[in-house]
């Protein structure tokens, strides 16, 4: 079976971004033959991610990248688009291929009024608790702009103020608004570049496959080989308590 064509994606802020229910997917791959992945028809029938919250001011989606890792930093985008700015394919970073991710990266960049990132470390991480950090690494990003922000569009449920730039958190605000999908596209592709980097310096910890994330590779290698500089010391590193990690001495230094 061939498709000719997609449905044409469409955005409006004035209607929900709602994806069809599991009933409706069902009918579709019913009509169009048992050979359509489930994936396939939610992207044709997707609408497309709404342009901005307010149209009167000039907003910045804000979005981390590494939150949940054992090592490496914490990214984090932040991104003013045009108003009328158009992407079928732009997406919560978690859904999109790791192709159309650096893609859009290259799109995103050429077609944003201004964009950044900004990066916490493993020992700030430490130091402030991963929460903070990434609000920090938020900051950083908005830091970074070349233009200034009357609004901010965060991802997520929380945010601390930055400065006196009201802000709407927005919960899988990367999967509703652009400018948030965009700062994840950014935060998320630029992490992964610096995790294959320090995987060449840490082969055995592979994070050019799994970037620093609880993946059982990962947890056995640092029970194999112990922790690097890049490791975040306060994380539960092996999943099942952490406290054989460290010697009495090391634990008093970071107590």
């Amino acid at each position: 079976m061939h498709f000719m064509g997609r449905c044409r994606r469409f955005a409006s802020p004035d209607m929900p971004n709602k994806r069809l229910e599991g009933t409706k997917i069902k009918s579709a791959v019913s009509l169009y033959g048992p050979k359509v992945k489930r994936t396939f028809v939610q992207e044709i029938f997707c609408p497309m991610l709404l342009p901005y919250l307010n149209a009167d001011v000039v907003e910045a989606g804000c979005d981390e990248a590494g939150r949940g890792c054992l090592a490496g930093p914490v990214f984090a985008g932040a991104v003013i688009l045009p108003k009328d700015y158009r992407n079928e394919i732009l997406n919560d970073s978690k859904q999109l291929s790791e192709k159309k991710r650096y893609r859009l990266r290259e799109e995103i960049e050429r077609d944003a009024l201004a964009w950044a990132v900004g990066v916490v470390s493993p020992q700030e991480i430490d130091r402030i608790n991963i929460l903070n950090a990434s609000f920090l690494a938020m900051h950083r990003a908005l830091d970074g702009l070349k233009m200034r922000p009357q609004a901010l569009l965060v991802d997520g449920n929380r945010f601390r103020p930055y400065g006196d730039v009201p802000y709407t958190t927005v919960v899988k605000g990367d999967g509703k608004y652009m400018s948030i999908a965009a700062a994840s596209v950014l935060a998320k592709t630029y992490r992964d570049d610096y995790m294959r980097r320090l995987h060449e310096e840490y082969p055995q910890y592979h994070w050019g496959a799994n970037k620093g994330y609880p993946a059982k590779a990962h947890r056995e290698a640092i029970r194999e080989w112990g922790t690097t500089p890049y490791h975040r010391m306060t994380f539960n590193l092996l999943g099942d308590g952490q406290l054989e990690l460290f010697g009495p001495e090391t634990l008093e230094e970071n107590g």
